[in-house]
């Protein structure tokens, strides 16, 4: 099983949860309803980013990122066919 490693911007606080988008400098958009308070936002982009990807949310880590909005996340399992169509 190959694991997708790329980079993603975090929205917290957003009305409604969406995985999709392309921030300049080719990040995938993850926008949450979650604050970003005591790693609720982040939480809360595993389970979105796992749910857009149809892995386990076991199978999405944060590399990189952890207090701040752009993050470094790897995917195991992902096909990056699936990547290629959330960045649009």
């Amino acid at each position: 099983m190959t694991a997708l490693r790329f980079a993603v911007r975090v929205k917290p606080g957003a009305r409604r949860e969406a995985v999709g988008g392309r921030w300049p400098g080719d990040a995938l958009i993850v926008a949450v309803p979650a604050p970003a308070v005591e790693g609720k936002a982040n939480e809360a982009v595993r389970r979105a980013l796992a749910t857009a990807f149809g892995v386990r949310r076991q199978d999405v880590t944060i590399v990189t990122g952890d207090r701040g909005r752009d993050k470094v996340v790897e995917v195991a399992g992902a096909d990056p066919a699936r990547l290629a169509e959330l960045l649009g």
